[in-house]
């Protein structure tokens, strides 16, 4: 589950300039600059991860510390996937837990067997978690991703 910040072309022009002009200390700046302009949802993701509703009180070693702990900020200004992306990783959680990040946002149906009873299954709700929150706090932060491509921009020329 991913959503990106701003279009990969502008992200990877940049780069393929900074790395023609071998600047290590503004490719560090750039790096830094578009970590810092959208760490501010990693931490909204995880509250609204923590406030999903459950009978058990919140573990750090339960599911809603799993998806809490696979929630990161990736910034990648080289290569096709260029681009500033706020995840929560499946590959992050454990191994019997990797496809639950989509299943608890509803993207995928999630069903499991009670208790470990393979006779009696249940289909879990949703409890939307990302999306939502991503969406009223993401322009903040794609306005401020914009700031530091312009940024950016200027210096190069």
């Amino acid at each position: 589950m991913t959503i990106g910040l701003r279009d990969s072309g502008d992200l990877r022009r940049i780069g393929r300039e900074l790395r023609r002009m071998d600047d290590k200390e503004l490719k560090k700046r750039f790096r830094k600059e578009l970590r810092k302009a959208a760490a501010p949802l990693v931490p909204l993701v995880r509250t609204s991860i923590r406030s999903i509703p459950s009978k058990q009180a919140y573990s750090p070693d339960g599911l809603r510390g799993a998806l809490s702990k696979a929630t990161r900020l990736e910034v990648k200004t080289v290569g096709k996937q260029a681009g500033v992306a706020i995840r929560v990783d499946g590959r992050k959680m454990p191994a019997h837990m990797k496809s639950l990040p989509s299943m608890v946002e509803g993207k995928k149906r999630w069903r499991h067997p009670v208790f470990g009873n393979r006779d009696v299954w249940v289909t879990q709700p949703s409890e939307p978690y990302f999306y939502h929150v991503v969406r009223v706090a993401g322009p903040a932060s794609r306005r401020a991703v914009s700031k530091v491509l312009d940024g950016i921009s200027r210096d190069i020329r």
